[in-house]
Protein backbone atom coordinates (compact mmCIF):
# COMPACT_ATOMS: atom_id res chain seq x y z
CA UNK A 1 0.00 0.00 0.00
CA UNK A 2 1.55 3.45 -1.10
CA UNK A 3 -0.05 5.61 1.38
CA UNK A 4 0.04 9.33 1.45
CA UNK A 5 2.89 8.22 -2.15
CA UNK A 6 3.25 11.39 -4.89
CA UNK A 7 1.40 10.08 -7.93
CA UNK A 8 3.37 11.55 -11.05
CA UNK A 9 2.96 11.60 -14.90
CA UNK A 10 0.51 12.48 -17.38
CA UNK A 11 -2.86 13.79 -16.16
CA UNK A 12 -4.45 13.51 -19.67
CA UNK A 13 -8.33 12.59 -18.76
CA UNK A 14 -9.60 9.19 -19.88
CA UNK A 15 -11.93 9.77 -22.98
CA UNK A 16 -15.00 8.04 -21.58
CA UNK A 17 -16.09 7.73 -25.66
CA UNK A 18 -13.29 5.59 -26.80
CA UNK A 19 -12.70 3.11 -23.69
CA UNK A 20 -11.10 -0.23 -24.13
CA UNK A 21 -9.27 -2.53 -21.22
CA UNK A 22 -6.46 -0.96 -22.41
CA UNK A 23 -7.14 2.82 -21.18
CA UNK A 24 -5.76 2.78 -18.17
CA UNK A 25 -2.81 1.15 -17.90
CA UNK A 26 -0.12 4.09 -16.40
CA UNK A 27 -3.31 6.62 -16.03
CA UNK A 28 -4.08 8.00 -12.64
CA UNK A 29 -7.24 7.13 -11.49
CA UNK A 30 -9.09 8.07 -7.67
CA UNK A 31 -11.55 6.21 -6.52
CA UNK A 32 -14.45 7.37 -3.81
CA UNK A 33 -15.28 4.99 -1.33
CA UNK A 34 -14.23 1.37 -0.28
CA UNK A 35 -17.38 -0.24 -0.21
CA UNK A 36 -18.39 -3.05 -2.33
CA UNK A 37 -18.44 -0.94 -5.68
CA UNK A 38 -15.26 0.74 -4.52
CA UNK A 39 -13.58 -2.35 -3.60
CA UNK A 40 -14.14 -4.00 -7.08
CA UNK A 41 -13.33 -0.89 -9.14
CA UNK A 42 -9.99 -0.48 -7.17
CA UNK A 43 -9.11 -4.21 -8.10
CA UNK A 44 -10.04 -4.02 -11.67
CA UNK A 45 -8.38 -0.64 -12.09
CA UNK A 46 -5.07 -1.61 -10.68
CA UNK A 47 -5.06 -5.20 -12.50
CA UNK A 48 -5.73 -2.45 -15.58
CA UNK A 49 -2.42 -1.29 -14.90
CA UNK A 50 -4.16 2.44 -13.24
CA UNK A 51 -2.26 4.27 -10.82
CA UNK A 52 -5.20 4.13 -8.09
CA UNK A 53 -6.08 6.77 -4.81
CA UNK A 54 -8.72 5.40 -3.40
CA UNK A 55 -10.37 7.79 -0.60
CA UNK A 56 -12.66 6.85 2.26
CA UNK A 57 -13.71 8.77 4.96
CA UNK A 58 -13.62 6.57 7.42
CA UNK A 59 -10.12 6.21 9.24
CA UNK A 60 -7.99 3.70 7.37
CA UNK A 61 -8.40 1.46 11.19
CA UNK A 62 -11.75 0.69 10.24
CA UNK A 63 -10.78 -0.14 6.47
CA UNK A 64 -9.39 -3.66 7.53
CA UNK A 65 -11.81 -5.69 5.55
CA UNK A 66 -11.85 -3.15 2.94
CA UNK A 67 -7.71 -3.62 2.36
CA UNK A 68 -7.77 -7.02 2.69
CA UNK A 69 -9.97 -7.89 0.07
CA UNK A 70 -7.88 -5.68 -2.41
CA UNK A 71 -5.14 -8.70 -1.67
CA UNK A 72 -1.72 -6.48 -1.47
CA UNK A 73 -2.40 -4.52 -5.26
CA UNK A 74 -0.63 -0.93 -4.86
CA UNK A 75 -3.05 1.34 -3.69
CA UNK A 76 -2.14 4.79 -2.83
CA UNK A 77 -4.93 5.16 0.30
CA UNK A 78 -6.06 8.66 1.69
CA UNK A 79 -8.53 7.58 4.54
CA UNK A 80 -9.94 9.87 7.44
CA UNK A 81 -12.11 12.49 8.67
CA UNK A 82 -8.86 14.54 8.74
CA UNK A 83 -7.91 14.19 4.70
CA UNK A 84 -9.21 16.93 2.18
CA UNK A 85 -11.14 14.80 -0.62
CA UNK A 86 -10.19 17.65 -2.94
CA UNK A 87 -6.66 15.88 -2.23
CA UNK A 88 -7.78 12.87 -3.97
CA UNK A 89 -8.88 14.29 -6.88
CA UNK A 90 -6.05 15.79 -7.76
CA UNK A 91 -3.47 15.17 -10.44
CA UNK A 92 -6.68 12.80 -11.58
CA UNK A 93 -6.94 11.21 -15.14
CA UNK A 94 -10.30 9.82 -14.35
CA UNK A 95 -12.50 10.01 -10.68
CA UNK A 96 -14.68 6.44 -9.95
CA UNK A 97 -17.42 6.59 -7.67
CA UNK A 98 -18.93 4.21 -5.57
CA UNK A 99 -23.09 4.33 -6.18
CA UNK A 100 -24.03 6.31 -3.17
CA UNK A 101 -21.50 9.32 -3.46
CA UNK A 102 -22.71 12.06 -5.18
CA UNK A 103 -22.47 15.74 -5.89
CA UNK A 104 -26.02 15.13 -6.53
CA UNK A 105 -26.85 13.77 -3.10
CA UNK A 106 -27.59 15.32 -0.15
CA UNK A 107 -26.51 12.54 2.05
CA UNK A 108 -22.84 12.10 0.94
CA UNK A 109 -20.19 13.88 3.11
CA UNK A 110 -20.51 17.52 2.54
CA UNK A 111 -16.72 18.21 2.04
CA UNK A 112 -16.57 15.06 -0.47
CA UNK A 113 -19.64 16.63 -2.35
CA UNK A 114 -18.40 19.83 -2.64
CA UNK A 115 -14.60 19.23 -3.62
CA UNK A 116 -16.89 16.47 -6.28
CA UNK A 117 -19.28 19.41 -7.65
CA UNK A 118 -16.31 21.52 -8.13
CA UNK A 119 -14.65 19.08 -10.28
CA UNK A 120 -17.44 17.95 -12.18
CA UNK A 121 -18.33 22.04 -12.81
CA UNK A 122 -14.78 22.56 -14.42
CA UNK A 123 -15.52 19.79 -16.81
CA UNK A 124 -12.13 18.71 -16.70
CA UNK A 125 -11.61 15.04 -15.60
CA UNK A 126 -14.46 12.79 -16.08
CA UNK A 127 -16.48 11.18 -12.77
CA UNK A 128 -17.60 7.42 -13.81
CA UNK A 129 -19.89 5.37 -11.42
CA UNK A 130 -18.74 1.43 -11.54
CA UNK A 131 -21.82 0.56 -13.38
CA UNK A 132 -21.35 3.25 -15.96
CA UNK A 133 -18.28 2.15 -16.12
CA UNK A 134 -19.36 -1.77 -16.50
CA UNK A 135 -21.58 -0.64 -19.59
CA UNK A 136 -19.37 1.34 -21.22
CA UNK A 137 -17.08 -1.72 -21.93
CA UNK A 138 -19.59 -4.84 -21.46
CA UNK A 139 -19.40 -6.53 -24.67
CA UNK A 140 -22.44 -8.30 -23.84
CA UNK A 141 -26.21 -8.31 -24.13
CA UNK A 142 -27.75 -6.21 -20.70
CA UNK A 143 -30.62 -6.77 -19.10
CA UNK A 144 -31.34 -3.95 -16.37
CA UNK A 145 -34.50 -4.30 -13.88
CA UNK A 146 -35.00 -1.79 -11.64
CA UNK A 147 -38.41 -0.23 -9.80
CA UNK A 148 -39.16 0.93 -6.36
CA UNK A 149 -39.67 -2.93 -5.36
CA UNK A 150 -39.31 -6.50 -6.39
CA UNK A 151 -36.02 -5.39 -8.51
CA UNK A 152 -34.14 -8.17 -7.07
CA UNK A 153 -36.76 -11.02 -7.30
CA UNK A 154 -37.37 -9.80 -10.52
CA UNK A 155 -33.37 -9.63 -11.63
CA UNK A 156 -33.38 -12.73 -10.09
CA UNK A 157 -35.47 -14.61 -11.77
CA UNK A 158 -34.23 -13.30 -15.20
CA UNK A 159 -31.12 -14.86 -14.31
CA UNK A 160 -32.92 -17.94 -14.34
CA UNK A 161 -34.79 -17.55 -17.02
CA UNK A 162 -31.97 -17.13 -19.21
CA UNK A 163 -30.06 -19.58 -17.70
CA UNK A 164 -32.32 -21.98 -19.55
CA UNK A 165 -30.52 -21.19 -22.73
CA UNK A 166 -27.47 -21.58 -24.15
CA UNK A 167 -26.20 -19.10 -23.07
CA UNK A 168 -23.85 -18.13 -19.90
CA UNK A 169 -25.53 -15.69 -17.43
CA UNK A 170 -24.57 -12.88 -14.83
CA UNK A 171 -26.03 -11.45 -12.21
CA UNK A 172 -25.01 -8.43 -10.49
CA UNK A 173 -25.22 -4.86 -9.64
CA UNK A 174 -27.45 -3.30 -6.71
CA UNK A 175 -27.89 -7.33 -5.97
CA UNK A 176 -25.00 -6.83 -3.82
CA UNK A 177 -21.90 -8.27 -6.93
CA UNK A 178 -20.15 -5.38 -8.81
CA UNK A 179 -19.43 -7.14 -12.04
CA UNK A 180 -16.43 -4.65 -13.31
CA UNK A 181 -14.30 -6.84 -12.41
CA UNK A 182 -15.54 -9.53 -15.03
CA UNK A 183 -15.16 -7.68 -17.99
CA UNK A 184 -12.08 -8.92 -18.94
CA UNK A 185 -13.58 -13.06 -19.51
CA UNK A 186 -17.05 -11.39 -21.18
CA UNK A 187 -18.05 -12.16 -24.87
CA UNK A 188 -21.27 -11.10 -26.66
CA UNK A 189 -22.34 -14.63 -26.12
CA UNK A 190 -22.87 -13.40 -22.46
CA UNK A 191 -26.27 -12.49 -20.85
CA UNK A 192 -25.58 -10.16 -17.82
CA UNK A 193 -28.60 -8.81 -15.61
CA UNK A 194 -28.22 -5.76 -13.73
CA UNK A 195 -30.32 -4.77 -10.83
CA UNK A 196 -30.32 -0.96 -10.62
CA UNK A 197 -30.78 0.92 -7.59
CA UNK A 198 -32.08 5.01 -7.75
CA UNK A 199 -28.14 5.09 -6.40
CA UNK A 200 -27.10 3.79 -9.80
CA UNK A 201 -29.33 5.16 -12.20
CA UNK A 202 -28.66 8.86 -11.86
CA UNK A 203 -24.95 8.12 -12.75
CA UNK A 204 -25.81 6.52 -15.67
CA UNK A 205 -24.88 7.29 -19.65
CA UNK A 206 -25.15 3.96 -21.32
CA UNK A 207 -28.65 2.23 -21.05
CA UNK A 208 -28.73 -1.40 -21.22
CA UNK A 209 -30.36 -3.93 -24.24
CA UNK A 210 -33.26 -4.30 -22.52
CA UNK A 211 -34.89 -2.16 -19.57
CA UNK A 212 -37.32 -4.38 -16.91
CA UNK A 213 -39.75 -2.25 -14.66
CA UNK A 214 -41.75 -3.72 -11.62
CA UNK A 215 -43.48 -0.68 -10.72
CA UNK A 216 -42.57 3.20 -9.29
CA UNK A 217 -43.99 4.84 -6.30
CA UNK A 218 -41.97 6.81 -4.15
CA UNK A 219 -38.48 5.91 -1.69
CA UNK A 220 -35.73 7.27 -0.40
CA UNK A 221 -37.31 10.92 -0.16
CA UNK A 222 -34.10 11.44 2.41
CA UNK A 223 -31.79 11.78 -0.87
CA UNK A 224 -34.25 12.84 -3.69
CA UNK A 225 -36.14 15.35 -1.73
CA UNK A 226 -39.22 15.02 -3.85
CA UNK A 227 -41.52 12.05 -5.58
CA UNK A 228 -41.39 13.98 -8.70
CA UNK A 229 -37.51 14.09 -8.40
CA UNK A 230 -36.96 10.32 -7.64
CA UNK A 231 -39.59 9.40 -10.66
CA UNK A 232 -37.04 11.05 -12.61
CA UNK A 233 -34.55 8.77 -11.48
CA UNK A 234 -36.17 6.29 -12.03
CA UNK A 235 -36.92 7.06 -15.59
CA UNK A 236 -33.23 7.30 -16.30
CA UNK A 237 -32.81 3.75 -17.78
CA UNK A 238 -35.62 3.54 -20.12
CA UNK A 239 -34.13 6.82 -21.63
CA UNK A 240 -30.77 5.10 -21.94
CA UNK A 241 -32.22 1.77 -23.52
CA UNK A 242 -30.47 0.57 -26.48
CA UNK A 243 -33.03 1.62 -29.56
CA UNK A 244 -32.47 -2.41 -30.83
CA UNK A 245 -33.68 -3.90 -27.34
CA UNK A 246 -36.56 -3.67 -25.92
CA UNK A 247 -38.74 -1.73 -22.08
CA UNK A 248 -40.55 -4.42 -20.47
CA UNK A 249 -42.92 -2.38 -18.36
CA UNK A 250 -45.78 -3.73 -15.67
CA UNK A 251 -48.82 -2.43 -17.44
CA UNK A 252 -50.50 -2.39 -14.07
CA UNK A 253 -48.16 0.22 -12.43
CA UNK A 254 -49.47 4.05 -14.38
CA UNK A 255 -45.96 5.69 -13.35
CA UNK A 256 -43.86 3.27 -15.47
CA UNK A 257 -46.32 2.40 -18.18
CA UNK A 258 -46.22 5.71 -19.28
CA UNK A 259 -42.55 5.18 -20.09
CA UNK A 260 -43.39 3.39 -23.55
CA UNK A 261 -43.45 6.28 -25.45
CA UNK A 262 -40.29 6.88 -24.60
CA UNK A 263 -37.36 6.38 -27.43
CA UNK A 264 -37.32 4.58 -30.32
CA UNK A 265 -37.66 0.89 -28.33
CA UNK A 266 -40.22 -1.48 -28.81
CA UNK A 267 -42.46 -2.31 -25.77
CA UNK A 268 -43.11 -5.35 -23.96
CA UNK A 269 -46.22 -5.08 -21.60
CA UNK A 270 -46.89 -7.42 -18.90
CA UNK A 271 -49.80 -7.68 -16.16
CA UNK A 272 -52.00 -9.91 -14.66
CA UNK A 273 -54.82 -9.85 -16.69
CA UNK A 274 -54.88 -11.66 -20.50
CA UNK A 275 -52.08 -10.12 -22.27
CA UNK A 276 -52.03 -7.60 -24.60
CA UNK A 277 -50.76 -7.82 -28.42
CA UNK A 278 -47.10 -8.45 -27.85
CA UNK A 279 -47.12 -8.72 -24.15
CA UNK A 280 -47.18 -10.94 -21.53
CA UNK A 281 -50.38 -11.77 -18.95
CA UNK A 282 -52.60 -14.47 -17.28
CA UNK A 283 -55.14 -16.60 -18.77
CA UNK A 284 -57.36 -19.43 -17.61
CA UNK A 285 -54.67 -20.04 -14.62
CA UNK A 286 -51.68 -19.73 -16.71
CA UNK A 287 -49.20 -17.15 -18.00
CA UNK A 288 -49.62 -16.79 -20.98
CA UNK A 289 -48.22 -14.36 -23.96
CA UNK A 290 -49.50 -13.33 -27.50
CA UNK A 291 -47.38 -12.16 -30.63
CA UNK A 292 -44.23 -11.44 -28.63
CA UNK A 293 -40.99 -11.16 -30.71
CA UNK A 294 -37.57 -12.28 -30.27
CA UNK A 295 -34.34 -9.88 -30.25
CA UNK A 296 -32.87 -9.19 -33.62
CA UNK A 297 -29.57 -10.44 -31.27
CA UNK A 298 -31.84 -13.96 -30.54
CA UNK A 299 -32.46 -14.61 -34.06
CA UNK A 300 -35.84 -12.02 -34.52
CA UNK A 301 -39.02 -13.62 -35.29
CA UNK A 302 -42.36 -14.54 -33.09
CA UNK A 303 -41.21 -16.44 -30.03
CA UNK A 304 -41.98 -19.48 -29.48
CA UNK A 305 -44.80 -20.38 -27.29
CA UNK A 306 -47.03 -23.25 -25.84
CA UNK A 307 -50.88 -24.03 -27.40
CA UNK A 308 -53.07 -21.12 -26.84
CA UNK A 309 -49.88 -18.62 -25.78
CA UNK A 310 -49.43 -20.53 -22.62
CA UNK A 311 -45.80 -20.86 -21.04
CA UNK A 312 -46.37 -22.05 -17.64
CA UNK A 313 -49.42 -22.73 -14.91
CA UNK A 314 -49.59 -20.51 -12.65
CA UNK A 315 -50.14 -22.83 -9.58
CA UNK A 316 -46.45 -23.56 -10.18
CA UNK A 317 -44.82 -20.45 -9.09
CA UNK A 318 -42.65 -21.45 -5.90
CA UNK A 319 -43.01 -17.86 -4.41
CA UNK A 320 -46.04 -16.22 -2.37
CA UNK A 321 -48.12 -13.07 -3.50
CA UNK A 322 -49.67 -11.71 -5.95
CA UNK A 323 -46.71 -9.22 -6.57
CA UNK A 324 -44.60 -12.27 -6.98
CA UNK A 325 -46.83 -13.11 -9.84
CA UNK A 326 -46.09 -9.87 -11.56
CA UNK A 327 -42.80 -10.14 -11.31
CA UNK A 328 -42.54 -13.54 -13.00
CA UNK A 329 -44.50 -11.83 -15.74
CA UNK A 330 -41.47 -9.70 -16.25
CA UNK A 331 -38.90 -12.30 -15.93
CA UNK A 332 -40.95 -14.73 -18.92
CA UNK A 333 -41.06 -11.43 -21.12
CA UNK A 334 -37.23 -11.10 -21.36
CA UNK A 335 -36.99 -15.22 -21.79
CA UNK A 336 -39.34 -14.70 -24.74
CA UNK A 337 -37.34 -11.58 -25.77
CA UNK A 338 -34.17 -14.12 -25.89
CA UNK A 339 -35.70 -17.04 -27.05
CA UNK A 340 -35.94 -18.80 -24.46
CA UNK A 341 -38.46 -21.72 -25.13
CA UNK A 342 -41.90 -22.53 -22.85
CA UNK A 343 -40.60 -25.43 -21.26
CA UNK A 344 -36.65 -23.87 -20.16
CA UNK A 345 -38.84 -21.06 -18.48
CA UNK A 346 -41.11 -23.42 -16.85
CA UNK A 347 -38.54 -25.40 -16.17
CA UNK A 348 -36.66 -22.47 -14.28
CA UNK A 349 -39.75 -20.73 -12.69
CA UNK A 350 -40.46 -23.82 -10.79
CA UNK A 351 -37.24 -24.29 -9.45
CA UNK A 352 -36.72 -20.80 -8.22
CA UNK A 353 -35.76 -20.47 -4.79
CA UNK A 354 -36.69 -17.40 -2.53
CA UNK A 355 -34.37 -14.18 -2.63
CA UNK A 356 -32.34 -14.01 0.30
CA UNK A 357 -33.71 -11.70 2.74
CA UNK A 358 -37.23 -11.02 0.26
CA UNK A 359 -40.00 -13.01 1.87
CA UNK A 360 -37.41 -15.99 3.00
CA UNK A 361 -39.11 -18.46 5.04
CA UNK A 362 -36.42 -19.44 8.08
CA UNK A 363 -38.49 -21.85 9.39
CA UNK A 364 -41.84 -23.49 11.07
CA UNK A 365 -41.84 -24.08 14.81
CA UNK A 366 -45.34 -25.35 16.36
CA UNK A 367 -47.33 -24.30 13.41
CA UNK A 368 -45.96 -20.62 13.53
CA UNK A 369 -43.99 -19.70 9.92
CA UNK A 370 -40.76 -17.26 10.38
CA UNK A 371 -40.59 -14.97 7.43
CA UNK A 372 -37.82 -12.27 6.44
CA UNK A 373 -38.57 -9.54 4.81
CA UNK A 374 -35.46 -7.62 6.05
CA UNK A 375 -35.90 -6.14 2.18
CA UNK A 376 -38.71 -4.56 2.73
CA UNK A 377 -37.82 -1.37 3.31
CA UNK A 378 -40.78 0.40 1.69
CA UNK A 379 -43.75 0.89 2.68
CA UNK A 380 -45.47 -0.79 -0.59
CA UNK A 381 -43.49 -3.59 -0.01
CA UNK A 382 -44.52 -4.27 3.45
CA UNK A 383 -48.18 -3.99 2.23
CA UNK A 384 -47.33 -6.82 -0.60
CA UNK A 385 -45.95 -9.15 2.14
CA UNK A 386 -48.85 -8.47 4.44
CA UNK A 387 -51.10 -10.03 1.78
CA UNK A 388 -48.73 -12.63 0.98
CA UNK A 389 -49.62 -14.81 4.12
CA UNK A 390 -53.05 -15.75 5.50
CA UNK A 391 -54.07 -14.22 8.87
CA UNK A 392 -52.86 -14.28 11.64
CA UNK A 393 -49.35 -12.14 11.12
CA UNK A 394 -47.74 -10.73 13.75
CA UNK A 395 -45.60 -8.21 12.24
CA UNK A 396 -42.13 -6.90 13.09
CA UNK A 397 -41.12 -3.44 11.76
CA UNK A 398 -38.98 -0.28 11.85
CA UNK A 399 -35.57 1.24 11.75
CA UNK A 400 -34.12 4.08 10.00
CA UNK A 401 -36.91 6.54 8.49
CA UNK A 402 -36.04 6.97 4.80
CA UNK A 403 -38.93 10.25 4.90
CA UNK A 404 -41.77 8.57 2.59
CA UNK A 405 -45.57 8.24 3.70
CA UNK A 406 -46.68 5.79 5.99
CA UNK A 407 -50.54 6.08 6.40
CA UNK A 408 -51.46 3.72 4.46
CA UNK A 409 -48.70 0.66 5.56
CA UNK A 410 -50.82 1.40 9.07
CA UNK A 411 -54.02 1.19 7.61
CA UNK A 412 -52.84 -2.25 5.74
CA UNK A 413 -51.38 -3.43 8.96
CA UNK A 414 -54.53 -2.55 11.24
CA UNK A 415 -56.51 -4.93 8.88
CA UNK A 416 -54.08 -7.47 8.23
CA UNK A 417 -51.72 -7.27 11.12
CA UNK A 418 -52.72 -9.34 14.58
CA UNK A 419 -50.76 -7.46 15.92
CA UNK A 420 -47.07 -5.59 15.47
CA UNK A 421 -44.02 -5.17 17.32
CA UNK A 422 -41.82 -1.83 16.53
CA UNK A 423 -38.14 -1.72 16.62
CA UNK A 424 -35.34 1.08 15.87
CA UNK A 425 -35.47 4.78 15.50
CA UNK A 426 -38.56 5.20 13.21
CA UNK A 427 -40.41 3.14 16.26
CA UNK A 428 -42.58 6.57 17.69
CA UNK A 429 -43.55 7.76 14.19
CA UNK A 430 -44.86 4.08 13.33
CA UNK A 431 -46.51 3.80 16.55
CA UNK A 432 -48.79 7.24 15.65
CA UNK A 433 -49.25 5.64 12.46
CA UNK A 434 -51.10 2.76 13.59
CA UNK A 435 -52.71 4.41 16.58
CA UNK A 436 -54.46 6.82 13.94
CA UNK A 437 -55.26 3.87 12.03
CA UNK A 438 -57.52 2.18 14.66
CA UNK A 439 -54.22 -0.24 15.26
CA UNK A 440 -54.73 -1.74 18.59
CA UNK A 441 -52.24 -4.03 19.60
CA UNK A 442 -49.02 -2.20 19.29
CA UNK A 443 -46.13 -2.67 21.47
CA UNK A 444 -41.94 -1.51 21.13
CA UNK A 445 -38.90 -3.50 21.88
CA UNK A 446 -35.25 -2.51 21.94
CA UNK A 447 -33.75 -5.47 20.17
CA UNK A 448 -34.68 -7.23 17.09
CA UNK A 449 -34.20 -10.63 19.28
CA UNK A 450 -36.40 -9.89 22.19
CA UNK A 451 -39.29 -8.12 19.10
CA UNK A 452 -38.71 -11.85 17.69
CA UNK A 453 -39.12 -13.47 20.86
CA UNK A 454 -42.30 -11.18 21.81
CA UNK A 455 -43.89 -11.74 18.07
CA UNK A 456 -43.53 -15.58 18.93
CA UNK A 457 -45.61 -15.40 22.06
CA UNK A 458 -48.09 -13.24 20.25
CA UNK A 459 -48.44 -14.99 17.12
CA UNK A 460 -49.16 -18.18 19.51
CA UNK A 461 -51.62 -16.00 21.06
CA UNK A 462 -52.91 -15.14 17.89
CA UNK A 463 -53.33 -18.38 16.80
CA UNK A 464 -55.12 -19.55 19.49
CA UNK A 465 -58.03 -16.73 19.43
CA UNK A 466 -58.75 -17.70 16.04
CA UNK A 467 -59.05 -21.13 16.25
CA UNK A 468 -55.99 -21.75 13.59
CA UNK A 469 -53.30 -24.02 13.79
CA UNK A 470 -50.86 -21.73 11.96
CA UNK A 471 -49.63 -17.88 11.81
CA UNK A 472 -47.00 -15.91 10.61
CA UNK A 473 -44.48 -13.68 12.18
CA UNK A 474 -43.34 -11.34 9.53
CA UNK A 475 -40.48 -8.95 9.10
CA UNK A 476 -40.44 -6.34 7.42
CA UNK A 477 -39.55 -3.20 8.46
CA UNK A 478 -40.42 -0.43 6.35
CA UNK A 479 -37.35 1.62 6.79
CA UNK A 480 -33.24 1.35 6.52
CA UNK A 481 -31.56 -0.77 8.55
CA UNK A 482 -28.56 1.61 9.52
CA UNK A 483 -29.85 2.91 12.91
CA UNK A 484 -29.30 -1.08 14.35
CA UNK A 485 -27.06 -2.66 11.94
CA UNK A 486 -24.82 -2.58 9.08
CA UNK A 487 -27.33 -3.06 6.15
CA UNK A 488 -30.39 -5.07 5.47
CA UNK A 489 -28.44 -8.31 4.97
CA UNK A 490 -27.18 -7.95 8.42
CA UNK A 491 -30.82 -7.42 9.70
CA UNK A 492 -31.82 -10.26 8.09
CA UNK A 493 -29.24 -12.90 9.53
CA UNK A 494 -29.65 -11.20 13.04
CA UNK A 495 -33.62 -12.32 12.42
CA UNK A 496 -32.54 -15.28 11.40
CA UNK A 497 -30.50 -16.32 14.48
CA UNK A 498 -32.65 -15.24 16.79
CA UNK A 499 -35.57 -17.87 15.43
CA UNK A 500 -32.95 -20.35 15.23
CA UNK A 501 -32.47 -19.67 18.94
CA UNK A 502 -36.51 -19.64 19.80
CA UNK A 503 -36.05 -23.36 17.78
CA UNK A 504 -32.95 -24.26 20.00
CA UNK A 505 -34.63 -23.67 23.10
CA UNK A 506 -37.08 -25.77 22.28
CA UNK A 507 -35.20 -28.83 21.27
CA UNK A 508 -36.02 -30.42 24.54
CA UNK A 509 -39.16 -29.00 25.49
CA UNK A 510 -42.22 -31.94 25.77
CA UNK A 511 -44.20 -33.53 23.43
CA UNK A 512 -46.41 -31.00 21.71
CA UNK A 513 -44.46 -27.96 22.00
CA UNK A 514 -41.53 -28.51 20.56
CA UNK A 515 -40.08 -27.82 16.63
CA UNK A 516 -42.81 -28.38 13.80
CA UNK A 517 -42.40 -29.10 10.31
CA UNK A 518 -39.88 -27.13 8.40
CA UNK A 519 -40.63 -24.10 6.69
CA UNK A 520 -41.46 -24.41 3.15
Amino acid sequence: MRAGAEMTGATAPVDLDRLTLGSFSGRPVAVLGLARSGIALVRFLADRGARVTAYDVRPAADLGGALAALEGRPVRLLAGPEIDPAEALRGQALVACSPSISSRFPTTEPRLRAALGALEAAGRVPVVSEVDLFLRLCPAPTIGVTGTKGKTTTSSLCAAVLGAGAHTVLLGGNIGTPLVERLPGLTPQHRVVLELSELQLPTLSRGTTVAVYTHVTQDHLDRHGTVEAYRAVKRRLAELVDPDGALVLNAEDPVSAAYAGLGRTRTVMYRRQRPMPGGVGTADGWIAAEAVDRLALAGGGRAPLGPGGRVLPLDEIPLPGAHNVSNVLAAVAVGLLFGIAPDGIRRAVAAFQAVEHRLEPVDRLDGVLYVNDSMGTQPDAVIAALRSFARPIVLIAGGQDKGVPLDALAREAAERAAAVVLIGESAPLLAGELERAGHRHVERAATLEAAVARADVLARDAMAAAGSGAATVLLSPAAASFDMFADYAARGRAFRSAVSALASAREGAPAGEGRGEGAT
